[in-house]
């Protein structure tokens, strides 16, 4: 017989004369299968390659390492107890040689043959050798099935999703399986015991709980019970649990056996098909109800869902309205900076031309002609921007109640004698976040349409009051606002005409009396500010124009009178961009004409040229919308070549990018030749 996991063969060490040869023919005669060795190494590895029984003559191990075989031995499995006999001379049993003993106690399970021996008695001990080792393997057989049927077992559970239970009587121990603690919220590593399992039932299943579990372990019934358990989150789960009583051979009970399983999922379905159940059962109900009065309920979903057509029409066309109002926005801004560009080279050329043609008063007279009606069409080129909210606004907090109190005598000779002026303004107003000048221009703007509209007189009553925006509010962000209502009560508008009444150059007044651009300036203005314009009218009744502005938690800006140093002009070297060879011309003109020298350049690298090359500069004067690189990027590069240099941007647009003009001067297009020495002479101090 080969070596193996189940190899009957008597491996033999026996090296001095033929006890070797002996042995191995008398055990072969026998029927048993048996292979002498040389030496013990090569014993060792024999038995560790699989045998039924070692016999060894103590010769042979009295000077040998035993600790390999020792080692070999100590770490049999446990149903392994391999056998060894062990041939000794006469007297060198246990019982009279302590080195037997000794061989005994470390070999385990040995047999001792003193020599000389009678075949029969080593092939009676071979035998029981070779039969106490059959009984091993058969045990390691059923050990080895009993091993498997339990590893089915559990994937069976854990198919299942079933988590295994036993509670040890009486002393009412409970050991769970990982699966099933975790249908209690508690981790592989938590402890738990029969306590805890009782502490976490629900309060409502405790009593029902309880009767199930004294029953069976009483009365022997099976234990069959569905249960809420609350986890250590607070979150309820129920569980369904199976078992019965295990007894001792006596019949005395030794444990309850079961599996437990989570039915959280099912109970809720129960439960939502129960409750689908009942609103059905109420459904019913209510349709019989409602099949009584079925004529009468469609007339009134009728009529309701015209009302939601007419809203969602209405909604329709406000949305409507809004992009047709963005886009000539957006439309009338690009012209109004085109525009304002083209006034700066009209009004630079103008006043540079005056300067230096003869003093002949004629000319004089059509030069200042031509820059009043320039000047006319810049004040109209800023009504489009503000329209367009395009406008440089300088948004601060301003008493909003004490601005307009300011504008009394202001507002009175422009309304004249025929209109009364009543102010409503509560004491105790938070600060407004407004630009104080262009507020005061939409104030009067207001008031004089307002007049306009009242041709035999009346009243206008200027009201201010707080307002909370909420999230229903399409206009508005949600935050807190304050309201300047100007009310007359004049002929009114139709509806019709309040639907157009904000577009830019739609107006009701006579052709030469107004450009139509009123209503649209203060809507811009109120909408970059972060508020609206809302318009109320009846026919017959007269309007109500609502600013809404935002309020603010900032200090209020203190006014006082402003300290006017004017710095000696001098000599500069300034740095000129501007993609426009019209404004690029007569901007170099006024600044020669007052005494810089200028470097010009036509785009923003151009100027990184200029700056990257070395050349000495005192300022950089740049537009902001240009091709390829704006000012304001411009700018920031300048800033990390030359930190030092002043930068002024000269544009007519407000809508920089976000943080953009932190430290940046400006200067707004179209400017006269005054306006520009005195910013450069601010910079240049």
């Amino acid at each position: 017989m080969k070596p193996g996991l189940s190899s009957e063969r008597a491996v033999i060490l026996a090296p001095k004369g033929r006890d070797a040869v002996v042995a191995e023919a008398l055990i072969r005669e026998a029927g048993y299968y048996a292979q002498a060795c040389p030496d013990f190494a090569t014993l060792l590895h024999e038995i560790e390659g699989g045998a039924g029984c070692a016999v060894i003559a103590d010769e042979a191990i009295k000077t040998a390492d035993l600790r390999g075989l020792g080692k070999w031995l100590h770490e049999q499995p446990s149903w392994s107890d391999f056998p060894i006999v062990l041939l000794t001379h006469q007297g060198g049993g246990p019982e009279r040689n302590p080195d037997a003993a000794r061989l005994g106690h470390l070999l385990g399970n040995v047999t001792f043959i003193e020599r000389p021996f009678h075949p029969t008695t080593l092939i009676s001990v071979i035998g029981s050798a070779v039969r106490g080792r059959r009984r091993q393997y058969q045990t390691r057989a059923i050990l080895e099935n009993l091993s498997e049927s339990e590893g089915l077992l559990q994937t069976a559970l854990n198919a299942g999703r079933l988590g295994a239970l036993e509670l040890h009587l009486p002393g009412m121990e409970l050991e769970l399986s990982d699966t099933c603690k975790s249908f209690f919220g508690r981790g592989p590593t938590e402890p738990f015991t029969f306590d805890d399992l009782q502490a976490s039932i629900h309060p409502d299943d405790r009593e029902r709980r309880q009767v199930e579990l004294d029953a069976a372990l009483r009365h022997g019934a099976d234990y069959n019970v569905e249960y809420r358990n609350v986890w250590p989150d607070g979150s309820v789960h129920w569980v369904e649990t199976r078992a019965r009583i295990v007894r001792h051979p006596d019949g005395q009970a030794r444990s309850l056996v079961g599996v437990c399983v989570d039915i959280t999922a099912r109970k809720t379905s129960d439960i939502e098909r129960d409750t689908l159940l009942d609103q059905l059962t109420s459904e019913r109900s209510a349709l019989a109800e409602l099949t009584a009065t079925l004529e009468q309920r469609v007339e009134e979903r009728t009529a309701d869902l015209m009302k939601e057509v007419a809203a969602r029409e209405r909604a329709q066309e406000q949305l409507r309205q809004a992009q047709k109002m963005e886009t000539i926005g957006q439309l009338t801004g690009g012209v109004a900076h085109d525009f304002n560009n083209l006034l700066m080279a009209v009004m630079g050329n103008l006043e540079l031309l005056r300067k230096r043609i003869p003093d002949d008063p004629r000319l004089h007279r059509l030069i200042d002609g031509a820059l009043q009606g320039a000047e006319r069409r810049a004040s109209l080129t800023q009504r489009l921007l503000a329209f367009a909210r395009q406008q440089d606004l300088k948004a601060v907090a301003v008493d909003l109640g004490g601005l307009i109190r300011g504008m009394i005598d202001l507002l009175e000779r422009s309304l004249g004698p025929r209109v009364a002026l009543r102010l409503d303004i509560p004491d105790g107003l938070p600060p407004a976040r407004i630009d104080a000048n262009q507020l005061e221009l939409a104030i009067l703007n207001l008031a004089i349409n307002a007049r306009d509209a009242m041709q035999d007189g009346g009243s206008i009553d200027i009201r201010v009051s707080e307002y909370s925006a909420g999230k229903g509010d399409a206009a508005l962000n949600p935050g807190d606002y304050l309201k300047v209502s100007v009310i007359d009560n004049g002929g009114g508008m139709s509806p019709e005409t309040l639907t157009k009444a904000i577009e830019p150059f739609f107006s009701t007044k006579p052709v030469g009396k107004g450009t139509g651009l009123g209503l649209s300036m203060v809507h811009g203005l109120a909408v970059q500010l972060g508020g609206t314009l809302e318009l109320s009218s009846v026919v017959g009744c007269g309007t109500t124009a609502t600013l809404i502005l935002p309020v603010t938690t900032k200090a209020l800006e203190t006014v006082g009178p402003a300290e006017v140093t004017r710095q000696a002009a001098r000599s500069a070297v300034i740095l000129f961009v501007d993609d426009d060879p019209l404004i690029a011309m007569s901007t170099t003109e006024m600044l020669e004409d007052l005494g810089h020298r200028i470097i010009g350049a036509n785009s923003g690298r151009h100027a990184l040229d200029i700056l990257n090359s070395g050349e000495p500069l005192d300022l950089m004067m740049t537009d902001h919308v240009m091709p390829g690189m704006t000012g304001i990027e411009l700018a920031a590069a300048t800033r990390e070549l030359r930190p030092s240099l002043p930068i002024l941007l000269a544009t007519g647009y407000a809508d920089l990018p976000e943080g953009a003009q932190l430290d940046l001067p400006r200067l707004a297009k179209p400017y006269h030749q005054e306006q520009l020495r005195e910013r450069l002479d601010q910079l240049l101090g």
